[in-house]
């Protein structure tokens, strides 16, 4: 079936074979779980998800796209939805694990990761494809150029292991960067301090990432500057888990709710 791809979509769907391969390979749920894919679109990976896994869900907003899977792939729950808007309490297993892979539009990648890791509790973990550069940004180590928010609250909350590069001449139409594939595991301890705290501090100090954090911290922390802490250094130099030690200690002292 022809299918012409929606750029307002972000539409470059797998082809590659080899890719798919590895791609459920990489998953390691048992037969029974529950694996949720987030974008099928016509269902190139899906068509081997349901070969391998006895409860399969997709989440895709184009009614084309799911005419098409409707059509060619039997067993599989489609929920016609905005990712970013779905209800996850909804879709996990009652019973059982529950595994989420995806190869994430790129336009609104940061905002899937954002509700993926806030919803952290309820997944095992997650084999996701995005564009390298934001991958490397979630891996990346302290005092590098990739290193920012979202490298700070992802390893916060997950572990971040990078898979595979994926080429563009593995999808239709080609997209113009490279990809890569990692898995979020989502087995870090909880946190002693709320993620909407924990996202304040860390987005308040890299938006000023050049100047030293008692600078680039000024609008959360005012003149205090706790013990324990090195404020001269710039917040690429922080270890994740010292922005989780600082907004505990602020919540500690009542400075954040």
């Amino acid at each position: 079936m022809s299918f012409k791809t929606k750029k307002s979509l972000g539409q470059h769907f797998l082809t590659d074979n080899n890719i798919i391969y590895k791609i459920v390979d990489a998953i390691k749920a048992e037969k029974s779980d529950r694996v949720i894919e987030i974008g099928p679109g016509t269902g190139a990976l899906t068509k081997y998800l349901v070969q391998k896994y006895d409860d399969v869900h997709v989440i895709e907003v184009d009614q084309r796209a799911i005419s098409v899977l409707e059509a060619e792939v039997e067993g599989i729950t489609i929920h016609q939805q905005d990712v970013l808007k779905v209800d996850w309490n909804e879709l996990i297993a009652k019973e059982g694990k529950t595994y989420v892979v995806g190869n994430l539009p790129y336009y609104i990648t940061s905002p899937i990761l954002f509700s993926l890791l806030e919803h952290r509790n309820l997944f095992e973990d997650a084999i996701l494809m995005m564009q390298k550069e934001v991958a490397e940004r979630l891996a990346a180590d302290i005092s590098t150029k990739a290193y920012g928010i979202l490298s700070v609250q992802t390893q916060l909350m997950s572990s971040v292991e990078m898979l595979f590069d994926v080429s563009p001449n593995s999808f239709s139409p080609p997209p113009k960067v490279q990809s890569s594939v990692l898995r979020l595991t989502f087995d870090q301890p909880q946190l002693e301090c709320s993620d909407k705290n924990l996202k304040t501090v860390v987005r308040t100090a890299f938006n000023q990432r050049r100047k030293k954090i008692s600078n680039s911290l000024k609008p959360v922390l005012g003149d205090l500057q706790p013990e324990g802490y090195d404020f001269d250094l710039r917040p690429e130099n922080w270890e994740p888990a010292t922005y989780a030690k600082l907004t505990a200690h602020l919540e500690s002292i009542g400075m954040m709710e």
